[in-house]
């Protein structure tokens, strides 16, 4: 990014990933701010907790405020002056947008609408856009690949992130505004959100309660270290997309799907406890696999994640057992 640091506004900042992005752009000595509504989606302890942590890492400017709300939004932008936005707030959760599609649609896309208008305002020099690999649903074709244009979302969390994939294309033609989407493919890592399936399973276990297994356990996800994810969102600042439609769409994934019942072995080695199973029937909305092509982001990011699932693991549980342990789990 040459050497100004440049003005960066990240929205979501208090969440798991945008705080790990958070520290990530400090250490590079960027100028940051934070968006965050501090929502009370998960308790909110541990997004104080994660501000703390940012904050140990160096200084940033904070602002409560909701992505919903232009107003506020386009206070924030006139007293930043941002030059690139990473717009990673959403409400994520695939099982809980099935009873609320209103109010993802309403964050999701309509917020994303919200930050692409203060990008075309303030004059932003590129916004790089948090998506997600559910995006590619039930597609038949594995793993999933960034040009495959047979999409096919089955829950409202999957949909809304689709539509702000899609508003983003429309004002980069509209308007020549450099955008970058990256498709994450299920994240962990410590201070992933107490609703996500590692999270979930190690509390668990750690407590000698089984754990919810939904299906046969042949399910399979494509685990992704949280640096790793890091490192692709970072490497996207310095990635230049062709200056005629400045638009890509980059997959972020680990390439190495694990089945479910590989987790539960991975989870009862790195805990050292033999995992309780509670077996449950398929939840709707949940896909069979999710499985990263990664050699587009590969060549062009330079991207390679490097955090194996024993490693990573085994890293979340000495992070729960620390940092968790005192707060207790809900």
């Amino acid at each position: 990014m040459g050497s100004n640091p440049k003005r960066i506004l990240l929205t979501g900042g208090a969440g798991f990933i945008g705080s790990h992005v958070a520290e990530a752009l400090i250490r590079r000595g960027t100028q940051l701010s934070i968006v965050d509504n501090l929502d009370n989606f998960y308790a909110l302890s541990r997004k104080r907790l994660n501000l703390q942590e940012i904050r140990n890492a160096g200084a940033y400017e904070f602002f409560e405020a909701d992505v919903r709300d232009m107003d506020a939004l386009r206070k924030v932008a006139e007293h930043v002056q941002p030059e690139i936005v990473i717009h990673l707030a959403a409400r994520a959760g695939v099982r809980p947008s099935i009873e609320q599609p209103a109010l993802y649609e309403s964050v999701n896309v309509a917020g994303t609408v919200n930050l692409l208008e203060i990008a075309r305002e303030f004059k932003v020099q590129r916004l790089i856009f948090g998506s997600s690999s559910s995006v590619y649903g039930i597609t038949n074709t594995v793993p999933f690949c960034e040009d495959d244009l047979e999409t096919r979302p089955i829950s409202p969390y999957a949909a809304t992130k689709l539509a702000a994939e899609l508003m983003c294309y429309t004002y980069t033609h509209l308007y020549g505004l450099t955008i970058l989407c990256l498709r994450f493919f299920t994240v962990y890592g410590p201070r992933q959100r107490p609703d996500l399936a590692i999270h979930k399973f190690t509390a668990l276990i750690e407590l000698g309660k089984p754990i919810p297994v939904y299906g046969d356990g042949s399910m399979g996800r494509d685990y992704t270290y949280v640096d790793d994810i890091v490192a692709g969102v970072i490497a996207s600042l310095e990635y230049a997309p062709e200056p005629k439609l400045p638009f890509e769409v980059f997959n972020l994934g680990n390439s190495h799907p694990v089945r479910l019942r590989e987790l539960i072995a991975q989870l009862e080695a790195a805990t050292g406890k033999k995992a309780l199973q509670d077996r449950l029937p398929d939840q709707p909305g949940d896909v069979p696999i999710t499985w990263a092509n990664i050699d587009k982001a590969r060549r062009l990011l330079g991207y390679s994640p490097k955090t194996s699932m024993e490693q990573g693991l085994r890293n979340f549980v000495a992070w729960y057992r620390s940092i968790l342990k005192g707060i207790g789990d809900r």
